[in-house]
Formats: C-alpha cells, sequence, structure tokens
C-alpha cells in the first residue's frame, strides 16, 4: 500500500514501472510503486527496496541520486565500496566510512562536511582519534571525548565546548580533576564534583555544592551543614545522619 509523498523520482518526474530494468519484479511483490523503489526519492521506499533486493545493491552504487546510493552502500559487498570514499554526497562518504575497515576511515578525517568526520569519529580505533582533538566542530570532538583513550583526555580538559569538557570531566583520571575546579562552567564542575567531591565543597554555585553534599563524604557533608543555602543544609544534615548511624 502506497505510504508517504506522492511517487515521484529525484528528478521530480512521475515513475514508470514498466521503464524500469527490475520491472519483472513487480509480480513477486519485491518492488511496488509508492512502496518499494530504487527510483522513488523517498529514502523509506529506497531503503525497502534493497531490503528485499540486496542482491542488487553492488550495481546501484552509481546511480544518479544519493539517497539510492546511500541505501545500496549499506546492503553492497564492502569490496565495492572504498571508490564511494571520493562520492560527490556527503552521506555516500559517511556510509563507505561506517562499513569499510577502520583503516579507510583516516583518509577523511579532514573532509569538508561535518557529517563524514562525524563518522570518521565513530569509526576510527580510539588510538588513532588524537589528530580530531582538534576539529573545528564541538560535536566532532565530543565522540572523540567520548572514545578517546585515558591518557588523550587531559589535552581536551580546556575545550572551548562545556560539553565536551564534561565529557572529559566524566572520564579522566581523577588525578586530573582539579584542573576543573576553575571551570567558568557549572554543569562541568557539577560532573567533576561527583567523582571528587572535596575538590568543590567551596565552590561558589549552589547547583555544584548540592552535588557534593549529595556525593560527598563525612568530611565534606561536615563543613556543609552550615552552608549558606538551606537545601544543602537540609540535604548535608540528612546524608551525614545516616552515615554516623
Amino acid at each position: 500500500m502506497p505510504e508517504g509523498p506522492e511517487p515521484l523520482d529525484w528528478t521530480g518526474e512521475a515513475l514508470d514501472c514498466s521503464a524500469c530494468r527490475f520491472h519483472d519484479r513487480l509480480e513477486s511483490g519485491q518492488c511496488g510503486l509508492g512502496w518499494s523503489c530504487l527510483n522513488d526519492r523517498y529514502a523509506k521506499r529506497i531503503e525497502r527496496f534493497f531490503l528485499l533486493n540486496p542482491e542488487l545493491a553492488d550495481e546501484n552504487l552509481s546511480h544518479p541520486y544519493f539517497e539510492t546510493r546511500v541505501n545500496a552502500a549499506r546492503t553492497a559487498s564492502v569490496f565495492r565500496l572504498p571508490r564511494l570514499m571520493n562520492d560527490e554526497d556527503p552521506a555516500v562518504r559517511g556510509m563507505a566510512v561506517l562499513r569499510l575497515p577502520a583503516s579507510h576511515a583516516e583518509r577523511l578525517i579532514k573532509d569538508p562536511e561535518r557529517a563524514v568526520r562525524i563518522a570518521v569519529a565513530h569509526r576510527l580505533p580510539p588510538g588513532k582519534l588524537m589528530p580530531m582533538a582538534q576539529d573545528k566542530d564541538g560535536y566532532v570532538r565530543l565522540i572523540v571525548a567520548r572514545r578517546a583513550e585515558p591518557g588523550m583526555l587531559p589535552m581536551l580538559s580546556a575545550d572551548p565546548d562545556p560539553e565536551v569538557r564534561a565529557e572529559v570531566a566524566r572520564r579522566i583520571a581523577p588525578a586530573f580533576l582539579d584542573r576543573f575546579r576553575t571551570d567558568p562552567e557549572p554543569l562541568v564542575r557539577r560532573v567533576a564534583a561527583r567523582r571528587r567531591p572535596a575538590l568543590f565543597v567551596a565552590d561558589d554555585d549552589i547547583r555544584v555544592r548540592h552535588t557534593v553534599a549529595e556525593e560527598g563524604g563525612r568530611d565534606e557533608l561536615r563543613r556543609l551543614v552550615a552552608d549558606p543555602e538551606d537545601i544543602i543544609r537540609e540535604t548535608a544534615i540528612h546524608r551525614l545522619a545516616h552515615i554516623e548511624e
């Protein structure tokens, strides 16, 4: 049954099943107008076509429509994919990166398109991510922070993006957490405070000190029972009472 937008090809023209070289598959239900078609402009129909006809993926990697090439690349033999690393469309290049062996990804570390570099950051082995730590895109660097080997994290602790710094604070060795005491973003300091509460017991942000009250030990809690904020004093007193029972 047809679904989605009107069945048109990628140029906006009406589809003609009788002119398609795969029209013999209509009878078997492997394709159908408005449902499963590699020439449709609607990506879901293209995807369905290759799910039903995976053996046709290899021969459609040069299709003029990028969505068709992307979906063909999902299923095609990996031995056919290296040439797609030079495809004009970033979605196609990104799909090739995700499916090919990780060694191929290094070629596109400097790709001009963000989406491709995101795929590269997901695909490279952790030990090969160093060049991407200076990527201009914050989300690329966030992936690096999530996947990098622990020894690489200190160089990301001063990243301009607070999300990246927060991820570093979650993963970095505890000995390095003191460098986050002066981080300008309270939410980054909160992440660090969960791991080393004692460093942040005198933080000037109520959210950070409350994290200390929730996570700290006896010494931190005793200092917070005199905090000027009611909620922090109450949390500290409540937890301290349970610890000392």
